[in-house]
């Protein structure tokens, strides 16, 4: 998911040709306050633009609550998808923002519920809250951590030695509620560095993430074929699962497979990659 300033007109122009999955506007960090409003102002038309061209939109609203509010007001509609919520420390945040989506949504004309919701990670003091804020509201579609602003919070360097805790934690609090884990132990920043980039991509897969936040173009590719099952994690897939459902004809509990034992742990797994591989990232409905 690209961040694209709501207030440039030309990176909204093109935010529909960088092959991410979505474009989140961005109505915070990449907007000087002296241009807080002209973005809110634009985000409507922007999020009709990108929408329009094929690409799902999110919109990152801003903290305070006096700005996110009218920011809220402004991004609720048919185009936009979600709304990325920064600075998340408490589900009493997210309870708010979601009446608020709650009653535009009736509003509008638009489905209940037909808004997500990702809570951005970014202070030491949300990690006791991580189950509650996962667990706020059936909007919610994942978590991710803002590791700039997290490793501020905590007086450390943005590297993945330092980031890989809180990150799993958050995957954690992702898991037990069921919804999306996003992210990476990594500085989003970095994207000068593409072989340090995709090394820190893949082991982010490896730790369990489906996808993450960028913020320029060149990260996209890395990010897409980062957490895109390969063509030999698909063959080992079906290879894994016919191996297992052999054994399982035969009264066994596991199989053998290129040298690897393969029980169920692993045949879910293996179906995970599967279902990854032929259902591109999308943002569900909500469900109740």
């Amino acid at each position: 998911m690209l961040f694209v300033p709501a207030h440039v007109e030309r990176f909204v122009e093109r935010a529909h040709a960088r092959g991410a999955d979505a474009c989140i506007l961005d109505l915070e960090d990449s907007v000087p306050l002296a241009q807080k409003a002209t973005a809110r102002d634009a985000v409507a038309a922007a999020a009709a633009t990108i929408a329009g061209r094929g690409t799902p939109v999110l919109v990152r609203v801003n903290q305070p609550w006096e700005l996110a509010s009218a920011d809220i007001d402004a991004a609720i509609g048919p185009a936009v998808s979600a709304l990325v919520l920064p600075k998340v420390n408490d589900a009493a945040t997210v309870h708010a923002v979601a009446a608020r989506i709650d009653a535009l949504e009736a509003q509008r004309g638009l489905r209940a519920g037909y808004t997500r919701l990702i809570a951005l990670i970014e202070d030491v003091q949300a990690l006791p809250a991580l189950d509650a804020i996962a667990q706020s509201t059936p909007r919610m579609l994942g978590m991710i951590l803002g590791p700039e602003d997290f490793s501020a919070s905590a007086g450390m360097a943005p590297v993945p030695v330092a980031l890989t805790l809180p990150n799993q934690m958050v995957l954690f609090a992702c898991r037990r509620a069921g919804i999306l884990p996003f992210g990476f132990p990594g500085s989003i920043a970095d994207f000068g560095d593409a072989e340090a980039f995709s090394q820190t991509i893949a082991l982010a897969r490896r730790l369990g993430f489906v996808g993450a936040f960028c913020v320029h173009p060149a990260q996209v590719p890395v990010l897409n074929t980062g957490f895109s099952p390969s063509a030999d994690d698909v063959a080992h897939a079906h290879g894994a699962i016919a191996a297992f459902e052999v054994a399982e004809r035969e009264g066994l509990g596991a199989a053998e497979y290129r040298s690897k034992m393969v029980d169920l742990p692993v045949v879910v797994r293996a179906r995970e990659t599967l279902r990854r591989a032929n259902a591109p990232l999308s943002i569900p409905p909500e469900t109740t």
